[in-house]
């Protein structure tokens, strides 16, 4: 297997050596590339810490798999599933807008590969949405990117100024590295330039492919996704920090315990001795004969060579796994302390699985606190490419009016009883203690447009039952 097949795809020399002669550094790309390949690793459970040698009692040296449950994975996934999903809504202060996004979003499954997207980016640290665009037919989409594929090319402290991003692509059978740079033009709003290379790293033109677009925004064209925490690996850099970049040692005590429960079960199965006189035998081409065998795969029967007494004999260990069951739970609520989930979220349940996100407790205000940081980190970058979606079909000839104000509707019924909170501010309303048109306004959307909150509302001031998506 390749060393390409074994890494997964990374940006390619020709690319780099395109954007240092165009003016640009690859710096903060080369810094950060060290800490996303390893994060990468781990979220696939590759690496020397999975696949190793030993050497036996008789120094032969014999290739050894741990097992594994995939726990870095598993933690992103988790991250992915409590931030977005099909409920999630974006609403404009305009409600046609609204309707055209959510036909838009509904169309291109946006919601789906954009959950993707923030597994990948809890995991490698960052990931991105970026327009592009159909000149021709007038239509502007979102692509999803992860670290490995996202350049940075002119950013500070406020965040990611210009972008380039890089994947692979096929014309005409031929695969070939395109880049797609996100900058400004000299009119100051953004236009996005393409270039490909062949495998030889050469620049070819594809037919269809504009090199330069226009997009008419000034407003970036894409928005950079990251976990709500700190990079400590390298300072000032425009990429995030995994979000279990921390709690590595974690990811392995899990594995450890997962790999020693199972083998404590592999070798604590029962053995049976058989004495000779209970193997039948068959005669060989050269007259010889030989016991036949229960199975070549039947490693619970041995036979006891030149014995005839006690001719069954019945060997089985005791078992530790109760300790071991509970090394593998602590080992769980570690992880979860450390990845930002609480002690309680991975922790075995009655009948000796992990919990799903949606047997969260409400209570749980750990969680929630982390869940509200990366909702608010996550809406940044939505509404700025949402907005650049907008700007850009507008340019193009899309009748839009102004979206205005446009704020992200997170689905928190996973994190809190959504409908016990329904039932106490009815009974609220009752009692004279919060008015109609206020409780209609949470759980409805119903109010006038000069009430609309700010971004990451947890209830929409559009209608939801006019959004495609809802039902």
């Amino acid at each position: 297997m390749s060393m390409e097949a074994t890494e997964g795809y990374w940006v390619p020399e020709c690319v780099r050596a395109y954007l240092r002669g165009a003016g640009y550094s690859t710096r903060a790309l080369e810094d950060m590339e060290p800490h996303v390949r390893e994060w990468d690793r781990w979220m696939r459970a590759v690496g020397e810490f999975y696949d190793y040698r030993d050497t036996d009692g008789f120094g032969r040296v014999y290739q050894v798999h741990r097992r594994t449950i995939m726990p870095a994975m598993r933690v992103c996934r988790e991250w992915g599933s409590l931030l977005l999903d099909e409920k999630t809504v974006v609403a404009c202060e305009s409600q046609a807008c609204t309707d055209w996004l959510a036909s838009l979003l509904s169309a291109t499954s946006f919601w789906g590969r954009a959950q993707e997207t923030v597994v990948r980016a809890f995991g490698l640290g960052a990931g991105a949405f970026a327009v592009w665009l159909d000149v021709g037919r007038r239509l502007a989409r979102v692509r999803h990117y992860d670290a490995r594929m996202v350049v940075p090319l002119s950013w500070d402290s406020e965040g990611v100024r210009e972008c380039a991003f890089v994947t692979r692509c096929f014309s005409r059978g031929e695969l070939l590295d395109q880049l797609q740079m996100h900058a400004v033009g000299d009119d100051g709003a953004y236009r996005i330039r393409t270039v490909c290379f062949d495998g030889d790293g050469r620049e070819v033109a594809v037919p269809g492919v504009a090199a330069d677009v226009a997009t008419g925004c000034a407003s970036p064209t894409f928005g950079i996704v990251r976990p709500a925490a700190p990079n400590t690996r390298v300072d000032f850099s425009p990429y995030g920090q995994s979000v279990f970049a921390d709690a590595v040692d974690a990811v392995q005590s899990v594995d450890l315990a997962y790999d020693a429960l199972i083998n404590e079960i592999d070798a604590g199965k029962m053995r049976v001795f058989l004495s000779d006189v209970m193997f039948d035998q068959e005669r060989t081409k050269d007259g010889g004969r030989v016991p036949i065998p229960f199975g070549k795969g039947d490693c619970t029967v041995f036979r006891k060579v030149m014995s005839t007494e006690d001719t069954i004999q019945e060997f089985a260990p005791a078992l530790r796994t109760e300790a071991q069951g509970k090394a593998f739970r602590l080992a769980l609520q570690v992880l979860g302390d450390l990845v930002g989930l609480g002690t309680n979220y991975f922790d075995l349940d009655n009948v000796g699985y992990v919990k799903t996100a949606t047997e969260v407790s409400s209570d749980n205000s750990a969680l929630m606190r982390n869940i509200r940081r990366n909702e608010n980190a996550l809406q940044g970058a939505l509404v700025d490419v949402i907005r650049a979606v907008m700007g850009c079909s507008r340019f193009m000839g899309v009748g839009l009016p102004e979206e205005r104000n446009v704020g992200v509707i997170y689905d928190d019924s996973i994190i809190q009883d959504t409908a016990s909170e329904k039932r106490q501010e009815m009974a609220e309303v009752a009692a004279g203690l919060m008015k109609r048109e206020e409780y209609r306004s949470r759980w409805y959307g119903e109010p006038p447009a000069a009430t609309f909150g700010l971004l990451g509302a947890r209830r929409p001031v559009a209608r939801k039952a006019r959004c495609p998506s809802r039902k």
